[in-house]
């Protein structure tokens, strides 16, 4: 009698970032925030190929019968911000430049706010005028979710220079020519976690030595706040980067816990309480080893959320709850950069 054959696990190839993503496509889906042909797509280029993509989603029951999405689109992203919080581009009170440093073989792009001083005038570099204050300076590191630099993003860190921070918002999708140069929002997802994580967080760290070698005076203390996607390399940024004295990731995958004595920052862990948020997966477990290894942190869960629900762009944004993690994560970065 011959021994029936087991079909691998279809997600066995893909790397920690990947099987996150996936779990996170197909939770979209299901909430009918995402349309079945850019499922399968996002998919597709992650696991590599239709055929990849088709394993996958029958391992989770997500089958041709079942429409949970409306094939020519899903729930629209908002055409503006939504939240109070939000900066516009134009606002007096802060200078935002695209800046470029070197990283890896060439050079990469980022967006920068930081804090208008009175009179000053931003510089070709991207250095203003102005110089830290008080508790509410400091040089914080953002990391962009899933999708790119985007202008989401670009508001977030004009938030942060509202009150007193320089932000440098970086474009991961610098090597491809950046994320505007991307034809397929679809491929964007699997190229930012296709290849090597890690060249990610160099990226990052890069950016701090390029502030400190420029003199930047908010680049003496460094915090790191990331979304999603963002927050998973925030964690892992945590991990390598002994130059960070704070971070908040947002809901992202936790880094190998073997690193996690490494980290040198206090960490604050913005989370839903949404069980079927695949972003609180091992969470338990991350926090021990955070215990056992004596960080700094602190893990807050946010009551009635779900994932992503600080993008005030996208359609599980919950405001109230956005503002009390981001009112916690000022008070955060003021209680640790110093």
């Amino acid at each position: 009698m011959s021994t029936p054959r087991i079909d691998p696990d279809p997600l066995s190839p893909l790397n920690q970032m990947q099987r996150y993503l996936v779990h996170e496509f197909i939770d979209d889906y299901q909430d009918g925030l995402l349309s079945r042909r850019d499922l399968t797509a996002k998919i597709g280029y992650i696991a590599g190929g239709a055929a990849a993509a088709t394993a996958i989603l029958t391992r989770f029951g997500v089958d041709d019968g079942v429409v949970l999405a409306q094939e020519a689109g899903a729930t629209p992203q908002a055409t503006a911000p939504q939240s109070p919080l939000s900066v516009p581009p134009d606002d007096p009170s802060v200078f935002g430049v695209d800046i470029t440093f070197p990283s890896g073989s060439g050079d990469y792009t980022a967006y920068e706010a930081r804090p208008a001083g009175s009179g000053s005038t931003p510089i070709p570099e991207g250095f203003a005028e102005a110089t830290p204050t008080g508790n509410g300076s400091g040089l914080v590191l953002v990391c962009h979710e899933n999708r790119g630099l985007t202008d989401h993003i670009r508001d977030v860190s004009r938030r942060l220079a509202k009150v007193g921070y320089v932000a440098c918002a970086i474009d991961l999708l610098s090597p491809e020519g950046g994320t505007a140069a991307i034809s397929d929002p679809n491929a964007i997802p699997n190229i930012l976690t296709g290849g090597d994580i890690n060249r990610h967080v160099q990226a990052f760290m890069d950016a701090v030595t390029f502030y400190q070698q420029e003199g930047d005076p908010f680049s003496q203390r460094v915090g790191m706040v990331g979304f999603c996607f963002g927050g998973g390399i925030t964690w892992r940024t945590a991990t390598q980067e002994a130059r960070l004295q704070a971070a908040v990731p947002y809901y992202g995958p936790p880094p190998p816990l073997d690193q996690v004595p490494n980290i040198k920052a206090a960490v604050f862990g913005v989370y839903s309480d949404d069980p079927g948020d695949f972003a609180n997966e091992g969470r338990d477990n991350l926090e021990a080893a955070l215990k056992a290894a004596g960080i700094t942190y602190q893990i807050k869960i946010y009551p009635g959320t779900q994932h992503a629900f600080n993008n005030d762009t996208g359609p599980r944004y919950n405001e109230q709850q956005a503002i009390a993690a981001w009112n916690d994560t000022l008070a955060w970065f003021a209680r640790y950069l110093v």
